[in-house]
Parts: structure tokens; sequence; C-alpha cells
């Protein structure tokens, strides 16, 4: 709680004083808004409850303490109504039994108690007029100063736009809403060739160049109406003396105080010698500087405004040509004469088509596209490209040399409502590249089944890799049985891909991807792996059975140097004896092989792997190189056992003797002879009445996984 301030008055209570002024200030905090803290209320209103105790006890009364009090209350923002209420009524018996309850020896308080009111009273108020006529005073001065600096601003305003308007370098015309010019500038007067009198009397319609008086027009319509406040564009105007002038507009709208369009001001600078240094830069960016031809950036900008504007079914062609050869003309004539060449074709190309409103395009080295925009089909389309490829292949003058090159082309026609301008462009590609391996200077048209082939044909192609990193692959086996007894003597290994997505694939589909890729090594080892590890499993389980497993070697492995240490190790690692393993491979792999191939076969042999010629009778045939190989069984070509089926006697019986003359040549040359796609009773009977060793086929068995050859081998075994 605050102190009381000493006061010399020895009838004044400290402690009433005290609880006093604690209740003025709650009730001060109650009655109004108080700038200060509860603390600092009550500290400020004790000081002035002792100031008035002390008034009250004088011995010489003054009542100039209490208006003092007054000022004090307006000078410490106390001002509510309700404060200076409670302020007047507590002071009276109140105050003074709490304040001064010794009043012994002191004269009569009520009249100083009355006086003390109307004093604190009077001075509350004056203190409240005198601040209030204080703070008019301050507004109607800052008012006065206000409307002064808003004049002196505005007419340094208008001081500084006509120094502006007149001075500057950029044209500025105001017009009214009607389009009728009002006032321009010097400079907008020299812009278009007119006196500022002239341009007065104009409407900025007539002005207008009529190539983009409709956009302009729209925007302006948008202003005058006040639904914008700004426009800029860059647009044409007529000159005097008819010629055209670039600008860039700039255009604002002035309103009525009340919001009503009133004025545009038009800011306008001539862009004219920028424009067309646009205009040049923009040539040369979207066309070929060999060619003059639209390059590829303005062809796809073209095809792809067709795509965004045409209506669904409204056709769209390209002939995408590459040229055949051109790689021999640079390097056997030089880079020069390529250059003119291509200079030649491209003239041809763009004349060809002359007329027809076809956009032809240079998308690079030696490829050419020709966009045919609105055709009736694909006749249409074919048409041009037919007469693209007739305009090539005419004799070219280059220099001191008459050059004649052919061009391929692929053809795509469809709907824009069915494919996208990538789809399309894509499928051009793929159908070139369709032409190319069709032969030279031809065309070919998209065909989107071919096209799902071809990417299903990729998609395996770069999924094979991680297939077998994976696991993805397993080995499946097809029983080869004797055609003596109809015993099962060996299965051969057959890989199949189990795709995640597309279920099981046969080898047809990917051992050629394989191939191409390289990885076929790979995949050949891991085959070999699993089929030995397998046919060591039979044998440990039915060793009496000596089941025989036979495994595919690819070109690429029996060429492959180490291919002998690979077949070694597997052996070794697996456990398998060398005479159960046989190794298949196609007669155009051996026969004509020299040097390290062929010395391979002999080292495979000297490890004890049998050794088979798979597809005989389809490949070279050299009966005399036959003599040189290291190999025991010769498997006949599926054709020819197929040609034996009783449903075509004329020519099953060529082909009958044909198996007979084979037969009895493997035997002659002590080798056992596999017959490859039997399915019929009737082949098998033939082929044993021919002698034949064994067969292999549906009517023996489909390949199928180990454990159905365990499962077979166990039911032999208890017959």
């Amino acid at each position: 709680m605050a102190a009381v301030p000493a006061t010399g008055g020895e009838h004044v209570s400290p402690v009433g004083a005290q609880e006093y002024a604690a209740r003025w200030a709650r009730a001060a905090r109650r009655l109004g808004f108080v700038p200060l803290s509860a603390a600092e209320t009550e500290r400020l209103l004790l000081g002035h409850t002792v100031r008035l105790a002390g008034a009250l006890v004088a011995a010489d009364f003054s009542a100039e303490p209490a208006e003092e009090v007054g000022q004090a209350l307006v000078a410490a923002h106390l001002t509510e109504p309700g404060t200076l209420d409670w302020s007047v009524h507590a002071l009276g018996d109140r105050f003074c039994a709490q304040v001064v309850p010794d009043r012994a020896g002191l004269p009569e308080t009520a009249d100083r108690i009355a006086a003390l009111q109307g004093a604190l009273a009077a001075g509350f108020a004056r203190a409240l007029r005198n601040r209030t006529l204080s703070q008019q005073e301050r507004i109607a001065r800052s008012a006065w100063q206000a409307r002064d600096q808003v004049e002196r601003a505005l007419r340094d305003s208008e001081a500084r736009f006509r120094a502006v308007f007149v001075g500057a370098a950029i044209g500025i015309g105001i017009a009214d809403v009607h389009g009728q010019i009002v006032d321009v500038n010097q400079a907008f007067a020299d812009m278009l060739g007119y006196t500022i009198e002239e341009l007065r009397q104009i409407n900025v319609a007539e002005l207008t160049h009529p190539d983009d008086a409709a956009g302009m027009w729209e925007l302006y319509q948008e202003l005058i109406e006040g639904h914008r406040d700004t426009a800029r564009v860059e647009k044409r105007y007529f000159r005097k003396d008819g010629s055209a002038v670039w600008t860039d507009l700039a255009v604002s709208l002035i309103r009525h105080d009340d919001g009503r369009p009133r004025f545009t001001v038009a800011m306008i600078e001539d862009i004219t010698e920028r424009y067309e240094l646009q205009q040049r830069l923009r040539f040369q960016a979207l066309h070929d500087p060999l060619t003059g031809l639209p390059n590829r950036s303005l062809f796809f900008e073209r095809l792809g405004e067709l795509f965004h504007t045409a209506g669904p079914d409204r056709r769209v062609g390209v002939c995408f040509l590459d040229l055949d050869g051109f790689k021999a003309v640079n390097d056997s004539l030089g880079h020069d004469h390529g250059d003119r060449l291509l200079v030649v074709i491209a003239q041809r190309l763009a004349e060809c088509v002359d007329g027809l409103g076809h956009l032809v395009a240079r998308m690079g080295g030696d490829e050419f596209v020709i966009l045919v925009d609105g055709g009736a089909g694909l006749d249409d389309v074919v048409a041009v490209a037919e007469k693209a490829l007739a305009a090539v292949a005419a004799p070219a003058e280059v220099g001191d040399q008459q050059l004649s090159v052919s061009a391929s082309v692929g053809i795509v026609d469809c709907p824009v409502g069915e494919t996208t301008a990538s789809e399309l462009m894509k499928a051009a590609d793929t159908t070139l590249y369709w032409a190319k391996g069709e032969g030279r200077g031809r065309w070919a048209v998209y065909d989107p089944e071919r096209s799902a082939r071809d990417l299903a044909r990729s998609a395996l192609t770069a999924g094979l890799p991680a297939a077998l990193n994976r696991g993805e692959f397993v080995v499946h086996y097809q029983p080869i049985v004797s055609l003596l007894d109809g015993a099962m003597i060996a299965v051969e290994a057959l890989v199949r891909w189990a795709h995640p997505e597309r279920g099981l694939i046969g080898p047809d589909r990917f051992i050629g991807l394989a191939e191409e890729t390289g990885l076929i090594v790979r995949l050949g080892e891991w085959v070999l792996g699993q089929a030995c590890r397998d046919a060591e499993g039979w044998r440990r389980e039915f060793p009496s059975a000596r089941l025989v497993v036979s495994v595919n070697l690819a070109a690429r492995q029996a060429d492959d140097p180490a291919i002998v240490d690979t077949v070694a190790e597997v052996l070794e690692r697996t456990g398998l004896p060398a005479d159960l393993l046989q190794l298949e491979l196609t007669e155009s792999a051996v026969m004509g092989s020299a040097g390290e191939p062929l010395h391979s076969l002999h080292r495979l042999a000297a490890l004890g792997v049998r050794l088979a010629i798979d597809d005989f009778g389809t490949g070279y045939s050299n009966l005399a190189y036959l003599r040189r190989l290291p190999i025991q069984v010769l498997k006949l070509a599926g054709p020819f056992v197929e040609g034996i089926r009783a449903d075509d006697p004329a020519t099953g019986h060529r082909d009958e003797r044909i198996v007979d003359a084979l037969v009895r040549l493997a035997h002659a040359l002590e080798l056992g002879v596999t017959a490859e796609a039997v399915e019929t009773p009737e082949q098998v009977e033939r082929l044993r009445a021919l002698r034949c060793d064994t067969g292999q086929g549906r009517w023996f068995g489909a390949p199928v996984p180990a454990e159905e050859i365990t499962a077979r081998l166990r039911r032999e075994g208890t017959r």
C-alpha cells in the first residue's frame, strides 16, 4: 500500500486516507477508462486525498487546493463524468469520518466541505473546457494546414504533369470516353506525323490498325465501361503518310469523383525497331539457318496450335522423312557438299507441297517432316509422302558432282481427338524406323498393333537384367524318350520367365532379346547351373535311371573362350557326372566354326560332356565338316518330323524319305538321332520304323517343372 505523505495535520488519519484513496481508485477504474495501473492510480489519488484533507483542517481555509485537484484529475485523464460525480459526493461526511475522524477543536467543517466540493468541480470543469478548446484549436489548425498542403500538392502535381506531358520523350494523349482526342503532347504528334491541332480533331479509332482493331477495342470498351483501370498492349498505329508504327501502349482510366469513367490517358512508346529486331530474332530462332525451312521448334509450335484449336474429328497427318545413306555423302565428299545437298532437298520438299498449305520443317541432320493439316484421310498423306520421295530421288547437281539419294518416310494419319502431339510424333518416329528396316526409298504406315508389339519387346528387353537379378527365371524340362521301349532317358532344360505381371513367358519371346543384348551369357550360365543341380538331385534319388539333362548353348556362349572353364566349374560345384550333361548347339553355330569355337568343342568333349547338334537339317549341312565335330547326337529339325504326319500323304512321303536319309547318315557317323516335335502316335510308329533312336515332343510330354519330372521318375521306377 502507498505511504501517506507528511502533511503537518495531526487531525488527518493516515490509515483512513489510504483506505479512502483505495476506494476512490476502485471507483474511478469501475466508472471509466483509466490510463494508469491500479497501483499508480491509488498512489495518485492518495496524494489528492491528503491534499484535500490538509485544506479541510487548515487554520486559514482556502478552496484553491480542491480546484487544483480537479484540474489534476483532468490532467491524469480521469475525465469520465461518473468519476467527477463520485469524487464530489464522496468529499462529504464520509470523507470527514474516514480521513479526519478527530475534529475536536476544528471549526465547523460543513461550509468548508461544500466549498471544496464546488472548487473541485469548478477546477475539473475549467480544466476540461480548456483542454477541449485546445484540442479544437489544434484540429482546426491541422485542417487548415492539410487543406493548404493539398492545394499546394495539387498545384505541384499539375505543374509536374504539365512538365512531363510537354517534355516527355514518349507520346502522351488524353481522350474522352467516346475516343475523341482531347490533347496530345508533341512526342505523340511527331510519332504519328500529325500536328497537335490535327490530332485534337481525330478519334482514336481512325488511327487503329485494322489487323488488331478488334482486340484493342475490346480492351478499350472494358476501360470506358469502368471494368478495368489499366491496359497494356503492343499494337500498330497508322501514321499520317499511311505507314505503320509499332508501339508499346499503356492506357489508364481517369474517373469522376463518383467513380464514373471520365478520360483515358495513353502513353505510347515507338518500338518499331525493337519489334522488327524481335521478328528477325524470332525468325532465326524458328527457322533452320542452313535451309531456311521452319525448324523443330516452329514445327512443334504449329503442331501444338493445331491440337489446341482443331476439333476432335479433324485429321492430322505427319510424314517423317530421313535420307538414306546421307552419312556416306558427308564421309566421301565432305560436309560442304552434304550441306549443299540438304539445301537442294529442302527446296524440293517445299516446292512439292507448295500451294497445299502443308508445313515442311527440318528436324535436324538429314531429317525432315511434313505436317499434313486437314487431309481427307490416309490416301492424301501417302500421296504427299510419294511426292516427297520422288522429289528427293531426282539427281541433284552439287558443284561438279551429280548426287542421287533416296529417303525413307514414316507416315501417321489419325483424328486429332485420338492422339496427342507427342504421341503422334513418337508414332511417326517409330514408323520411320520400320521403313528404314524394310529397305530404302519407301514409306511405311503406322500400325498400332505392331507398335504395341515393339513396345512390349522393348519393355521385355529393358526388364531382362533386373529379372535375372531378382530370380524371376525358372527351368522346365521336356522328356526325351527312347523310341525302342518308351523309357525317359533324358530331359531338355528349357528356361521360362515368370514375369510378375505377364505370367509365364516362353523362351521364344526373350531368348532372342537376351542374345541381342549379350545377357544370354549370364542367363545361359544360370540355366546350366540350375539344370545340373536338378540333374544331380535326380541322380542321387534315382541312380539307376541315369537321366541325362540336355542344355542349350547359344552361339555367344559357344564362342566364349571361357565356356569350358564355366562348364567344368558348374560340374564340380554341383557334383553331376560329366556324361549326364548334354550341351545342344544349333547347326548354324557349329557348322563352319573354326579356331577357338572348334577347339572349345573338343575340350568340352574331353571333359566327358555329351554334345548334340540341334535343328539339324536347316543350316549348312556340311557333311564333311560334320565328321570333324566331337558330337554324339543329331536332333532332327521339327519341320521334317511334322511333315511325316498322316494328314498330308504327299508331303509326308517326301519328308519321310528326308528323315530316313538323315537317320542313316547319323548312324553311319555313329551318332544317335533324336526327333523333335513328335505329337502323334503315327509319327512315333514311322520314326520307330525308320530306326530313329529317341523322340521329344508333346506326345511324350510338355515341358514341366522339375518336381513333375521327379514324380514321373518315381512312377516309372515302380513299374
